[in-house]
């Protein structure tokens, strides 16, 4: 099942993909969704009674979740990328937080003021479904509502500025997440994904999600033992190696470059980055 969070004029709603288009669900946001109970029934549901927008009619995409409670993100987590990054194997997952207003649509023009080091981070999102807290990993596995792409944008100069990376995580509207989320039950139990960036037309970034140091799982499950998840809240579990502060010399993004963000069970996000100088 494919659930997503459609533009709707000044609003957005929540839906759920069928053979010939989407059917609207009377939900705000796909956070909103799985915040109600019962909420796969209630998709089902729509699916068999509720009005559909046609295949050929204009979808437009919002953050497949807007109103998130907890964004929380796991930096180095692919060996690669810890690699070139200059640091060793963490034994514990490295974790931010982001704001639910750095969320932003798979196809919006990501805006940036005031920074000139715009770095692309191409990211797998775990979705909570229900409440979690002290769980162990099959509890946190079973928690999992779906998968989403996602790109954790990072404005380098801002997240070195400290020791802290939350400056840098943060602009608002920066981290695309979407286009959908397919539920968990489409894959098997610990199914891999393969995630890669673009800029341009280039492949930047490619990386398999068996190699993650803390899998999905694992980082509800750990997460959990300091602070609960409730159903819509993001998990997003690191970036391959690829990343442009870790090239040689760096590079960043410029104004006008396009990141795309694919894996290919998922879909795949299409970013424009306006950068303006403070």
């Amino acid at each position: 099942m494919k659930i997503a969070t459609l533009r709707m004029g000044e609003n957005t709603q929540a839906a759920v993909a069928a053979a010939d288009g989407w059917v609207l669900l009377p939900f705000g946001d796909v956070a909103e969704l799985l915040r109600s109970q019962s909420w796969r029934e209630a998709a089902m549901t729509a699916l068999s009674s509720g009005p559909t927008i046609g295949a050929s009619d204009v979808v437009e995409f919002a953050s497949a979740l807007t109103t998130s409670s907890k964004v929380i993100c796991c930096g180095l987590n692919y060996g690669d990328h810890i690699t070139e990054m200059g640091r060793d194997l963490p034994e514990h997952p490295t974790l931010f937080a982001k704001y639910a207003d750095t969320l932003t649509g798979p196809n919006s023009e990501i805006r940036v003021k005031g920074s000139q080091a715009v770095d692309w981070e191409a990211e797998l999102a775990v979705i909570v479904g229900d409440y979690v807290s002290d769980a162990d990993a099959t509890t946190a596995a079973a928690a999992i509502a779906g998968y989403a792409v996602s790109n954790d944008v990072s404005m380098r100069d801002w997240q070195k500025r400290t020791l802290q990376w939350f400056q840098g995580k943060n602009f608002a509207a920066s981290t695309p997440v979407g286009p959908w989320i397919t539920t968990a039950d489409e894959f098997d139990d610990d199914p891999t994904f393969t995630v890669e960036g673009w800029v341009n037309d280039e492949r930047v970034q490619v990386g398999d999600t068996s190699t993650l140091v803390f899998p999905p799982a694992e980082l509800i499950s750990y997460i959990s033992r300091f602070t609960p998840l409730t159903p819509g809240d993001i998990v997003l579990t690191g970036t391959p190696g690829g990343v442009g502060s870790g090239m040689s010399p760096p590079r960043f993004l410029s104004d006008g470059d396009v990141i795309s963000t694919r894996i290919e069970e998922l879909g795949i996000l299409k970013n424009t980055v306006a950068i303006a100088s403070a």
